[in-house]
């Protein structure tokens, strides 16, 4: 089955599987990205969107695409500019292309949440120093006088 999304005012044909690179998402590399906005799945068209039709992706990588050069010149004017411009991306694979209102299966976060909590829970604690004890030698060293320049009552400086 495939659907036509719309995000980043283009259109994208997408399908379970498909990765492609879309105007820049907001999000981390392995973060769930919902599309709500579908034209069309399979042979349902939108009027303008599919109503409970959505597409579940996660995004792979964020990237920056190559970059363009834009060079202006007049002749016989003395007058140039070049500008470059190189457009955010962001590379997403299409997991499940939802119809009637469906929730996304939650199996694939939970699975990565299991691994984590036990990966942390395997991991070694961390050795903290122990604190200073009340009479060690921190607090038996004596502390010096601060050197100042204030006049005592009998007019000296001390």
């Amino acid at each position: 089955m495939f659907a036509v999304i719309k995000t980043g005012g283009k259109q994208y044909r997408v399908a379970a599987n498909d990765e492609f690179e879309i105007e820049r998402v907001a999000g981390n590399a392995g973060d769930s990205v919902s599309f709500s906005e579908v034209l069309m799945v399979g042979t349902s068209i939108g009027a303008p969107f599919v109503a409970g039709a959505s597409v579940v992706a996660e995004i792979v990588e964020q990237t920056r695409g190559a970059k363009v050069i834009s060079f202006k010149k007049r002749r016989r004017q003395n007058s140039k500019r070049k500008r470059g411009h190189r457009q955010e991306l962001t590379l997403i694979r299409i997991n499940e292309i939802l119809t009637d209102g469906k929730a996304p299966a939650k199996k694939e976060q939970a699975a990565a949440t299991a691994t984590d909590t036990a990966a942390e829970a395997e991991k070694p604690k961390r050795a903290t120093k122990p604190k200073a004890e009340a009479g060690t030698d921190a607090e038996a060293a004596p502390k010096k006088p601060r050197a100042t320049k204030k006049k005592d009552a009998e007019g000296d400086e001390a």
